[in-house]
């Protein structure tokens, strides 16, 4: 391709708005858009929370989300909505007052955010929602679009009201709308348990999990970014909803067996009866997280294959690989501090 061919397809990529630009998933899409060409602007909330980045961004303060936020200015000139800010899951979180903090941000502040963007002149808003939508676990066969949605707890709640409020929007005012569900996201900056489930690793401590025998979809960052991407310049029906994943699943032993060897390790696992891992998950209160490592969360993905042809560009090893070596990175940095 000669330089006027590549400046032609750069100048046809669409100008982008990514909210949450500065957290894990915001970080990979923001770079990713920047290496394609896209004109890019981020919101933040305060200059504590500036992404960082390697390429030039547009940056706009966003102080709040909810039903009232001022888009104005955000939204001047912007072809697509990447939505990735939200309140997030928080085991801590429960009862009726969580439910509203959570409804204030993820499905008012949505809303309000879409009809925003349709009176800018948006036009296709991509929606990262979650595949707790679906439910917990899976059973017999691997989640669908077309399942009842079966959410649990106040942020799934919050994010299945969201999609209902697009979807609404969409059929009104004919914005674009695209709704992702991933799984489990992993890769360099991940946090939470599964960053948690590094460190007990690399720990060498004994998991009592070798008999467990479940299925559970992951999905890299890179190949999330990839798929969000995707949406945001195919021309794809509106409204859509996909599931989206790594190509392999992986049970949780082969998971840790994958991460100790990519570390370098051995595999420290025994046998232990699934409920008395559950037993000792209540009585830690930490019956959310063992039920994650015990059960079945599997995701059928062909819709988005078949429709827009998007398949993941990494597999589970090469984004396993690339996160541990940033974890390990980060590990011998930390200690020399």
């Amino acid at each position: 391709m000669d330089h006027s061919d590549e400046a032609s397809q750069r100048s046809q990529m669409p100008s982008i708005l990514v909210t949450g630009a500065s957290g894990f998933v915001g970080r990979a899409v923001c770079e990713q858009a920047l290496a394609l060409g896209m004109k890019v602007r981020v919101s933040y909330r305060s200059s504590s929370s500036l992404p960082r980045l390697t390429g030039e961004t547009e940056k706009i303060q966003i102080p709040f989300i909810n039903d009232v936020t001022d888009w104005s200015h955000a939204f001047a000139g912007i072809d697509v909505v990447v939505h990735l800010a939200a309140r997030v899951h928080m085991v801590s979180d429960k009862g009726t007052q969580s439910l509203s903090l959570y409804r204030e941000v993820n499905t008012a502040g949505t809303e309000h955010l879409a009809r925003s963007a349709v009176a800018s002149g948006v036009k296709r808003l991509v929606f990262v929602s979650t595949v707790k939508v679906n439910g917990e676990q899976t059973g017999y066969r691997p989640f669908e679009e077309e399942d009842p949605p079966r959410p649990e707890g106040a942020y799934a709640i919050s994010k299945w009201e969201s999609e209902e409020a697009l979807n609404r929007i969409a059929a009104e005012t004919g914005l674009g709308i695209v709704v992702l569900r991933p799984p489990l996201v992993y890769g360099q900056g991940v946090g939470a348990n599964f960053l948690r489930l590094l460190g007990l690793i690399r720990s060498g401590i004994p998991l009592p999990l070798a008999s467990v025998s479940n299925r559970r979809s992951l999905i890299y960052v890179k190949n999330l970014s990839d798929a969000i991407l995707k949406c945001a310049v195919h021309s794809c029906a509106s409204p859509r909803t996909y599931l989206v994943c790594d190509e392999q699943s992986v049970s949780t032993p082969e998971l840790i067996e994958h991460i100790a060897s990519l570390m370098g390790l051995r595999v420290r696992t025994f046998s232990c009866p699934p409920r008395l891992l559950n037993l000792a998950g209540e009585l830690l209160g930490k019956s959310a997280e063992v039920a994650r490592l015990l059960q079945s969360l599997v995701i059928d993905d062909r819709r988005i294959q078949s429709e827009i042809g998007w398949t993941p560009p990494y597999s589970l090893l090469e984004g396993l690989r690339e996160t541990i070596d940033w974890y390990l990175a980060t590990r011998q940095v930390n200690s020399r501090t």
